[in-house]
Parts: C-alpha cells; structure tokens; sequence
C-alpha cells in the first residue's frame, strides 16, 4: 500500500497542478488567510474573489456585503475596508457578508476550488488543520501564496506546520523542497517571520496592528476552514483517522493497567 503524501509549494499559478486527485491547502499568512478564517470564526460569511470585476459581481448578489481587500497592497476605489483581519475582527456588524479581494491569496483560495477539496489555513488554525486531513486525503498539496514572486517566510512557516502534522501522522514528504522546509519550519514559533518582508511591509506602512494581531492569534482555533461553492466555511475539527488510532491504543492501555 502507498504511503499518502503532502507536498508543499507556492503561488496561485501552482494550483492548477493539483486539482486532480488532490486536496489544496491555501495559505496566506499576511494577510488573506488571516482575514478570512477570522472573519467566518467570527460569524461572517466570507467570498474570496480572484479580480476587481469578480468582487463587484459578487457584491450584486449578497445583501449590505462589504468589500475588503487590497490590490498591490492598496485598498481599491469603492472598498469598506483593507485586508486587514484586526480592523475585521474590531466591527461588530458580522451579519454582513465580506467579499475579499487581495493580490495573490484570494487567487489561490479560488483556484483551490476546482481541487478535490479545498481548504484555508494561517496561524491560527494550521496544525489544528494538519491534524485534522490526516487520514482523509491520499495527496495533499499545502500552496502558499506568496508575494511579488517570493515564498514569504510567514508561509513557509505555516505551510511546514500543516506538512509536518500530515508527516507525524503517517504521511510522506512528496519531494526534497517540502523535506527541506519542513525541517527548517517545522517546529518554528510564528514569530519567527517577523523580520521577513511582509513583516516590515506591514510596519512601514502603518499597518503594524495586523501583525500584531497574526503573531498574538496563534493555534487558538481547532477547526476546519474550506472553501465551498466559493464560499469559505468552518466546520468542527473532526479527529483524524491516525489520531483516532491512537486515542484508541491510548484507551486500552489505561483499560490494561486498571485491570492490573
């Protein structure tokens, strides 16, 4: 029997090369995975858009929708609110839906949809995730998204979170990149990306809050975040099959020294 597999790599282009016979992960650290797993863990529902037009069109079909999101780092004409998951989490009116629009994240989130199924990971969920596909996909790609054509630190970091909880459960490194990465990143604190660029762009721009905010929200969600029909949803973090192994040999020795 062959050994499932997780492959890490990077940018919305890459998707397309997994969505046969894969399960994608997008990651986007700073800041759209952030933005999004924030906005539906707290109570909004949540449209990834790959374009301008797209969000437009998707705005004209949900009622009092804000716009949130950034090209090249700028907020566009007409928008509510900039990629930003602290000013999110701030607003108190969660009945109103987000379309999110940012320049390689919601890319890769949309992209991601066409796989066999799709998921969305940052800090705050990533080993909950990891633990939680573990048994349920035989491939399993995890694709930062990257920016201005660099795999970022931050999503190295996170992408090597989710590969090394799949690799502690059984699965194989796809390739020497991911092996390399999840040695280096496996066991990383979230705070090492913050001299990495995002970081700094973040810090120069005014925009040091949202760092803040990534780097103090760190595996505080056990739950899962897919992207269906273009919509991004949590549901409960099921037990992995491996984990569930293991709860159950974890049960029948305590069965066997209380018997003893």
């Amino acid at each position: 029997m062959h050994r499932p597999t997780v492959v890490i790599d990077c940018f919305p282009e890459s998707a397309s090369q997994y969505q046969d016979g894969h399960a994608i992960v997008a990651i986007d650290v700073i800041r759209a995975a952030t933005t999004a797993v924030t906005a539906v863990a707290g109570g909004r529902r949540c449209f990834p858009v790959a374009s301008f037009d797209a969000a437009m069109a998707r705005k004209r079909t949900l009622a009092e929708a804000l716009l949130v999101g950034e090209i090249a780092g700028a907020m566009p004409f007409g928008f509510d609110l900039n990629n930003s998951p602290a000013d999110l989490a701030a607003r108190r009116d969660v009945a109103r839906p987000i379309v999110l629009l940012s320049s390689s994240g919601t890319r890769l989130m949309d992209a991601a949809r066409h796989a066999d199924a799709a998921y969305v990971a940052c800090f705050r969920n990533a080993r909950a995730l990891g633990r939680a596909l573990a048994g349920r996909h035989a491939r399993i790609a995890v694709i930062g998204a990257g920016s201005r054509e660099e795999f970022r630190d931050e999503d190295q970091i996170c992408c090597a979170w989710v590969a090394s909880e799949l690799v502690a459960r059984g699965y194989r490194a796809a390739d020497l990149r991911t092996r390399e990465l999840i040695a280096r990143w496996g066991t990383a604190p979230a705070g090492a990306c913050a001299e990495g660029k995002s970081a700094d762009y973040l810090r120069r721009s005014g925009q040091g809050h949202d760092l803040d905010f990534i780097l103090t929200h760190v595996d505080d969600l056990d739950a899962v975040f897919a992207v269906s029909a273009g919509e991004v949803v949590m549901r409960p973090a099921p037990l992995s099959a491996s984990d569930a192994y293991l709860d159950l040999r974890r049960a029948n020795g305590v069965l066997q020294t209380s018997r003893a």
